[in-house]
């Protein structure tokens, strides 16, 4: 493949792209790291790095990680490294890696900020990070406004080429966009289950021009086919970080028995269309206003979705799927009122 142009290179179609800033375009469908911070078990780097040349292969070039997700910074760094050898450095622009700085509030110095933003920049493997994702766990200390203040400094120096926030609230993302901080995308949780963006995010960032990510879109993998007419399972079936936190999700959005009533219903619309239950919640999803994409776990060198995951790009929903979903949606809980906007269940 050495000498092949990007658009060569991608196997997916023109539609699994999005424009995220004039001159820097990602794939609708991320591949998320968290998978790689040990809390779903052991991943072994050299199989992992490895895979991570199948996905970017058939067209998922996207990689979201975060400073705190075990070695996954590492990965991006040693895949980039592995890439310029085999390709060329001229083709690591094919690569967009999204990372998150998520600290304890404190003091945020220039030297703070600049410091971790450097840790990261090493562990990459680059000189400029491509979309910094800012994450805060308490509103009260308003030192934030100084962090994303040194952010934004940094970008303009060159050391960040976008920068975004993650699991921020609409209220705070209109105080930080009144401080004149221009921020291109805000990663929250949206699904078929969690629908809060809904309320306020999205409205809000169709004014300012600003972008949802998204994750848990797919609930750790409990929107799929493996869960139709299953019993409910106990804490020992779920295994993993994710299957344990979007089981929690489920229960405050309805309950076991609604989610089987959507299960159902989201399966009869994938049986019509040849598409998986994921693809279709993924789907559904990324036809919400204001989402330039959605995160999908990945576990590198354990389990592979790439195949179902592509068939996404070719699914068009039509007004009676639509018409089913809401219909089981209607019958659950408020989200809203019992959590929160979005990143309230974080503080």
């Amino acid at each position: 493949m050495t000498g092949d142009t990007p658009n060569q290179v991608l196997a997916l179609p023109a539609s699994s792209r999005f424009q995220l800033a004039p001159d820097f375009s990602i794939c609708r469908l991320l591949n998320g790291m968290w998978q790689v911070s040990g809390a779903h078990g052991y991943i072994e780097p050299a199989r992992a790095v490895a895979e991570m040349f199948v996905y970017h292969d058939a067209g998922f070039t996207t990689w979201d990680l975060a400073d705190h997700y075990g070695p996954a910074e590492d990965f991006i760094g040693a895949f980039r490294r592995q890439f310029a050898d085999r390709y060329g450095v001229q083709r690591l622009s094919e690569i967009q890696g999204f990372t998150k700085w998520v600290p304890r509030p404190g003091p945020m110095t220039r030297h703070v900020v600049e410091h971790a933003v450097d840790v990261s920049l090493s562990r990459m493997g680059t000189g400029s990070l491509d979309l910094l994702q800012f994450h805060w766990w308490d509103y009260e200390d308003e030192r934030y406004l100084d962090a994303l203040k040194h952010l934004a400094d940094l970008q303009r120096e060159g050391k960040i080429r976008q920068l975004a926030i993650t699991n921020f609230d609409t209220k705070h993302l209109g105080l930080i966009t009144d401080y004149s901080i221009r921020i291109v995308s805000n990663q929250v949780q949206y699904s078929l289950v969690d629908r809060r963006p809904e309320a306020r995010m999205t409205a809000f960032c169709g004014e300012h021009a600003i972008t949802l990510l998204t994750y848990g879109t797919v609930l750790g993998g409990l929107l799929s086919e493996k869960y139709v007419g299953r019993p409910e399972p106990g804490r020992s079936q779920l295994n993993t970080a994710s299957l344990q936190k979007y089981k929690n999700m489920i229960d405050a959005w309805g309950g076991w028995a609604l989610f089987q009533e959507l299960l159902v219903v989201v399966k009869q619309i994938a049986d019509k269309h040849h598409v998986s239950v994921a693809n279709v919640g993924t789907r559904y999803i990324l036809d919400r206003p204001a989402v330039a994409g959605v995160i999908i776990g990945t576990r590198l060198g354990v389990a592979q979705h790439i195949t179902d995951n592509a068939r996404v790009f070719g699914l068009a929903l039509d007004v009676s799927d639509y018409a089913s979903i809401e219909g089981v949606l209607a019958k659950s809980r408020d989200l809203m009122k019992l959590i929160g906007d979005c990143g309230d269940e974080y503080r």
